[in-house]
């Protein structure tokens, strides 16, 4: 049997979304750039998208600016708003939890002579409020907190920490790539005035996402050229891809209530069987202030890596925390934010399940995974 969790870093195309998307290889494939019949029923498809993805979080059309994935539209609103807006004041605030792409453009602001500020979380990996207050000041430009964290799961109170942020005239942004379709997003409920999506994490294709940002908002753009969004984004439209985003955003809200249901069950399930099943197991963060679909545990006296590949070789994909930082072993800087001693930090899987997992796949995974803790076990000199 094999066994994928490990949607978080990226989900399966829904079979759907490739059936709407295919026509836009092959038939009506023209530049919706191109001023041509051809190219204006492309471009009339681009809008017809931006209207779908509005819609889905209650915003303006014109305010969607379609990117090459979340990587670019983070870097887009953190380099963009500060470097436009620097009259206004030197400070940016993001979490120490971020995902690398929005820490890392903070880091290459910081050496611009930005003032940039890390806010720390409490053990569960939630940002406090009071703790955005002991930072933000009026020459605070822009305020970044992802809505869920990639690792843990956990869910933030954006709406709070955006009325915080507009309080002392700063913009606030929310990275919600893992929010979809877990959170109601709603970009006037939730203050936002920038948001970021990646298709690849709602069954839609990969190389493709979005900035949401308001029009109003001075942004000093990182691809220049053709014109593209208005100029605040050049290059030429990925059609294919932005169809797919746009259909598969639409079906993840229109059966959100089954998915998550699904998606609860199997998560509650697997975890009840391992407390049950396998000793010395921990849950990091917040079992209740968590999405339906992410599960991140710590074996005491293994090493994550081990029962990564121990998993792997019976047919069982996880993850030992974010896709983006695979290759680099080194201990996840999230649940060293969230104050895991240093024995347990590398001894953490992720969970994190999908629209395609079964019952039978969590029944496999918890057999599998007891073999491995054992077997693992018995030759490490931890105990």
């Amino acid at each position: 049997m094999k066994v994928y969790l490990d949607n978080a870093a990226t989900t399966r195309l829904d079979p759907r979304v490739m059936a709407r998307i295919k026509p836009y290889f092959s038939e009506h494939y023209a530049n919706a750039s191109s001023i041509h019949a051809l190219g204006q029923e492309a471009f009339s498809a681009l809008k017809k998208a931006k209207k779908i993805v509005a819609k889905n979080i209650n915003g303006a059309a014109d305010n969607v600016i379609f990117t090459s994935g979340a990587t670019e539209a983070n870097n887009l609103i953190i380099k963009g708003i500060a470097r436009a807006n620097r009259e206004r004041g030197s400070k940016i605030i993001v979490s120490a939890i971020e995902h690398p792409c929005i820490l890392e453009s903070a880091r290459e602001l910081a050496q611009e002579g930005f003032n940039v500020k890390f806010i720390a979380p409490d053990k569960f990996g939630l940002i406090k409020p009071a703790a955005l207050k002991r930072l933000i000041d009026k020459k605070t430009i822009l305020v970044s907190v992802m809505a869920v964290n990639n690792e843990i799961g956990t869910i933030q109170d954006i709406a709070a920490l955006a009325k915080i942020a507009h309080q002392y005239g700063a913009h606030f942004h929310t990275d919600a790539v893992q929010a979809v379709p877990y959170l109601k997003l709603d970009v006037k409920k939730m203050g936002l005035d920038a948001l970021s999506l990646s298709a690849h994490k709602f069954y839609g294709p990969k190389g493709v996402g979005l900035a949401y940002l308001d029009r109003n908002i001075k942004l000093k753009p990182l691809l220049v050229g053709g014109g593209q969004e208005d100029g605040r984004r050049a290059g030429t439209y990925n059609l294919p891809g932005i169809i797919g985003l746009a259909y598969a955003l639409d079906l993840a809200y229109k059966e959100r209530k089954a998915y998550l249901q699904k998606v609860r069950a199997l998560r509650d399930h697997l975890w009840r069987r391992v407390k049950k099943e396998i000793p010395r197991v921990k849950v990091n963060g917040s079992l209740s202030v968590r999405v339906a679909a992410n599960l991140n545990l710590m074996f005491h006296s293994v090493e994550g890596e081990a029962i990564l590949l121990d998993l792997s070789s019976q047919g069982v994909y996880v993850s030992t925390g974010s896709a983006c930082s695979a290759s680099d072993l080194k201990a996840s800087y999230v649940l060293k934010a969230i104050g895991l001693d240093k024995n347990n930090l590398n001894s953490n899987i992720r969970f994190s399940l999908g629209r395609f997992n079964t019952r039978a796949e969590i029944a496999y995974t918890v057999d599998c995974l007891k073999k491995s803790i054992a077997r693992l076990r018995s030759f490490t000199p931890i105990k």
